[in-house]
């Protein structure tokens, strides 16, 4: 199949700016087909859908829709699809729902390659319970996590593993289905953070083999909606219920508030926007999601190795980790310069990057990168060009000390 991303660029209006944009990590541009489904969700939808009336009964009609249209991207069940206003947010309150599991005498396996979001709601209950915590390493050359130290970390005690799918700072993809079999096992549950994996790979929650799936919806252009999609929907009917309602029955048991159906509807147009990367592609939205994203794959294998040929001939220019198994995404330093400084040069070319968001990252913080500035985070978009790619490299040209 030949990617037709003249054809992509043309459904999202900001792209008009003039400005190349190569941080998708922090959100990426948003279709037009998606703000005009939210606009008009605002406009007919109610803000409950509960009641009688037809704005919403339309509401009901949009939450209904989304939880399909999640259960699509990731391969699993509606009835297992939990919607929030964050992943962040949702996996701060399925960590308290599940702490009673992890107490005093079990184990949680965390890892350095993840984002905060999947690391401190569990530290926060091991803290206060009094969980055992291990971390999964990289290994400092390539930021690859192997797998086989998943077998020692994970031991009869082990309650939960929290683990990327891909990281969104140095792209490396672990091997997730390794430490679910093994915590499964034990007895233990594994909670896969697929933020930086969609919508760069095909995300399958049975091949996975993870109980929990988490997802954020700007992470493919879509509006500020989380999720969670849970393997087994009858396991949300056996863990303590954070709602407000006390009568609440599955994914419900950990939606607190009220949704934002406007949001909702552009939701589910994002994830059709994914299914339709791909024009020629057909049969259900999990076949035309499969066709889409095998499609941008391609596209983006030949544009990630001219990015990284690109970045190989910048003098004093250092990438971070050069893992085998990857999404687009890469981080990288330029000797004796601050992150910041980077990014504000290339800013001044209307570059769009990503620096100083990851102060907090401890995978940087074991590296020693921070210590020596921070670096600088790139990716692609279903909407990078390699001119864009070469515009990049001249710029990096320019920049010194």
């Amino acid at each position: 199949m030949t990617y037709d991303v003249a054809r992509v660029r043309g459904l999202i209006p900001s792209l008009g700016d003039g400005w190349s944009h190569f941080d998708p990590q922090a959100g990426m541009l948003v279709p037009d087909s998606v703000s005009r489904a939210v606009s008009t969700g605002f406009r007919t939808s109610a803000f409950n859908h509960t009641n009688r009336h037809g704005a919403a009964k339309r509401s009901a009609a949009i939450l209904e829709a989304a939880r399909e249209a999640v259960a699509d991207l990731v391969g699993g069940d509606p009835a297992g699809v939990v919607l929030g206003p964050d992943r962040a947010v949702l996996l701060a309150w399925l960590a308290e729902s599940l702490s009673s599991r992890l107490g005093l005498g079990t184990g949680i396996v965390l890892s350095r390659l993840d984002d905060e979001a999947n690391v401190a709601p569990w530290l926060r209950i091991a803290n206060r319970y009094g969980a055992h915590v291990r971390w999964a390493e990289v290994e400092i050359e390539t930021c690859e996590m192997p797998a086989w130290q998943f077998e020692e970390l994970i031991g009869p005690t082990a309650r939960l593993v929290a683990l990327t799918a891909a990281s969104p700072i140095v792209g490396s993809a672990p091997s997730v289905r390794v430490a679910a079999d093994r915590v499964h096992e034990v007895g233990g549950l594994l909670v896969a953070d697929c933020f930086g994996a969609a919508p760069y790979a095909l995300i399958d929650i049975d091949e996975l083999n993870a109980d929990v799936v988490a997802l954020s919806a700007p992470a493919w252009g879509g509006p500020q909606i989380g999720a969670l999609v849970f393997r087994d929907p009858a396991f949300l009917d056996r863990i303590p219920s954070m709602s407000l309602n006390p009568y609440a029955k599955g994914a419900e048991r950990l939606e607190v508030g009220h949704h934002q159906y406007a949001l909702l509807a552009g939701l589910t147009t994002s994830i059709d926007y994914l299914a339709s990367l791909d024009e020629r592609a057909t049969g259900t939205r999990r076949e035309r999601l499969e066709m889409s994203i095998t499609s941008l794959q391609d596209y983006h294998d030949q544009l990630f190795e001219h990015l990284m040929e690109t970045l190989d001939t910048i003098p004093n220019l250092t990438v971070i980790g050069r893992a085998s198994t990857r999404i687009p995404t890469v981080s990288f330093t330029i000797a004796g310069m601050q992150a910041e400084k980077v990014s504000a040069k290339l800013a001044d070319a209307r570059i769009g990057t990503l620096s100083g968001s990851h102060g907090g990252s401890r995978l940087l913080d074991a590296l020693g990168v921070n210590d020596e500035g921070g670096a600088v985070t790139i990716g692609l978009a279903p909407y990078t060009t390699k001119f864009e790619i070469d515009q990049l490299g001249r710029a990096l040209t320019t920049i010194d000390s």
